[in-house]
Parts: C-alpha cells; sequence; structure tokens
C-alpha cells in the first residue's frame, strides 16, 4: 500500500474546506510573524478539497485505483457553504479519503456540483492550466499499484514508468478529472 507521505505540487479546481499547513525548519516551528516560538498551525498535514464531476466514480478510483481508503464524510448545509464563502449558497455532501491513518494522515475531501455550471479545466499537461495540478504519493512497492492501474485500465503518462535510479521509479497519471497523479518508489517484487 502507500506510504502516508503526500507532497503536493497541486490540483486544479481545489475546494479547500479545511487546509491546514505546517511551516516547519530545521525541525522548530515558527510563527506567522518569522521568530521562533509555538507552532503557527495545529496540524503538520494538508486536508485537499477536490470538486469532482462523478463523486461515485472518483470514490471509486481513488479507493480501488490510488489506494485510499474511505472515512466518514460530512455535509454542509446550503446556508454554511455561503456564510463561509465556499459556495453561493449550495449545500454539499463530501466524502472523505485518508491516506494513512491517524491525526497524520493526509486526506483527500471529494464533492461534486451537478448542475452548477463548472468548468473542467483543460489539462493535457501540468502547465496548461494555474493553479494546483497534481499530487505525488510515495509508495513503498510500486509493483501492486502498477497491477491496480493496469487493471483498472488507467493509461500511465510519457514512457512511464521511468527509473530514477536506486531501484526508484516514477509512474504519472491521471484521475478520472483529469488531475495529474505522480507515484514514487521502488519496485520490490517481480
Amino acid at each position: 500500500m502507500f506510504s502516508s507521505f503526500v507532497r503536493i505540487r497541486g490540483l486544479a479546481g481545489v475546494l479547500p474546506l479545511a487546509f491546514s499547513l505546517a511551516v516547519v525548519s530545521g525541525g522548530s516551528a515558527f510563527s506567522l510573524h518569522g521568530a521562533e516560538s509555538a507552532p503557527a498551525f495545529s496540524k503538520t498535514v494538508i486536508d485537499i478539497g477536490v470538486v469532482v464531476t462523478d463523486l461515485d466514480k472518483s470514490a471509486g478510483f481513488y479507493t480501488n485505483v490510488i489506494g485510499f481508503r474511505e472515512v466518514p464524510g460530512f455535509e454542509l448545509p446550503p446556508a454554511m457553504g455561503g456564510k463561509i464563502g465556499l459556495t453561493d449558497n449550495r449545500g454539499v455532501k463530501i466524502r472523505v479519503f485518508e491516506l494513512g491513518e491517524g491525526d497524520g494522515a493526509t486526506k483527500i475531501k471529494l464533492m461534486a456540483f451537478p448542475g452548477s455550471g463548472a468548468v473542467k479545466p483543460e489539462r493535457k499537461f501540468i502547465h496548461s492550466t494555474t493553479g494546483l495540478n497534481y499530487l505525488t504519493l510515495y509508495v513503498s512497492d510500486m509493483t501492486p499499484p502498477l497491477q491496480r492501474l493496469k487493471s483498472a485500465g488507467v493509461k500511465l503518462l510519457g514512457e512511464s514508468p521511468v527509473d530514477l535510479g536506486g531501484g526508484t521509479k516514477l509512474v504519472t497519471f491521471q484521475d478520472p478529472d483529469g488531475i495529474f497523479i505522480e507515484l514514487i518508489g521502488p519496485a520490490k517484487t517481480p
């Protein structure tokens, strides 16, 4: 399965409902003002909100193909969406998926807004659109995810898998909405 370390390089169309970030340098936390003191942020992971076109299809992709596990989600009532400024008073059901367990687990929050008129960005390459465009997931063994990708008929991009040296491989592909995902890790099993 996947290790719980995720480096985020992007996701276009992100709607961050819960977004936390830790700023750490040399093991010391810094406040927003730059002086060494108590940590400025209460979590060291980022929860990512992703607006998708088909919630069930994306949920299946992130669980069955990528390897996230679904955990209890939540709903945002229409008035709250407007009050916090994330929607035009639209309610939304949010399905939550974890990579790892506990407080240190990265969470992806998938949601859909059918009939909202949302525009899907053109994602031929990561430089085709601005904003967050892809995820990097580190795996302990590349072979199982490659098998799941193949079984699901997911097209690998470029010349994936690419050998990074030292037995480490890099694989790139896209989720059902075109978000780029790269996996990095060794191929331990034949």
